[in-house]
């Protein structure tokens, strides 16, 4: 079982909030390892979006739950992507977590997540914030589920929301071990 030294911090949310760029960070100040499982998903296997349009979204998943249960032994700090937590046991392994939901507001993402090759936006009828609005919907309840702490990456400095992080992480015991 993981205790409270080795468990990950575990960043959550929609895409665009920021899991990636802050989660580097975050491994830096606390000198440890990070892993993006999407990143870990594309060094593997190619393009996420080579993968939706050869072999389906449903193989993209199975991908993705391999690339999270791994990253989750090696402890440090994990970002998901946005959808991981539409798996059960992915959602279960996490208690064992220090997990962080990241949020952002919907005026902001569409800089973000602009110009990407994003799978899940791709629809060329509708918007791509729309789009992305309802998908957050529909997964909010699941990242809250798993959330032990939500921190909004949309105002102030990326260093900010970095030293919530850390402070919170350093103190913060997982929702398993509570």
């Amino acid at each position: 079982m993981t205790t409270h030294a080795d468990s990950a911090i575990v960043l959550v949310g929609p895409m665009g909030a920021g899991k990636t760029s802050i989660g580097k960070r975050v491994a830096k100040v606390l000198e440890v390892g990070f892993v993006d499982t999407d990143a870990t998903v594309v060094r593997s296997h190619g393009a996420i979006s080579d993968i939706f349009a050869t072999h389906g979204e449903a193989h993209f998943r199975e991908l993705e739950r391999e690339a999270v249960a791994h990253a989750l032994t090696q402890g440090g700090v994990v970002s998901l992507g946005g959808g991981s937590v539409l798996d059960p046991a992915t959602r279960s392994d996490l208690r064992a977590h220090r997990v962080a939901l990241l949020t952002v507001s919907p005026a902001l993402v569409a800089g973000r997540i602009g110009g990407g090759h994003r799978p899940l936006l791709a629809d060329e009828g509708e918007d791509p914030v729309a789009r992305w609005r309802r998908i957050l919907e529909e997964r909010m309840p699941l990242y809250t589920e798993v959330a032990d702490a939500t921190f909004d990456t949309s105002h102030g400095p990326l260093s900010d929301v970095v030293d919530q992080i850390v402070a919170w992480a350093r103190t913060a015991a997982p929702k398993g071990h509570s």
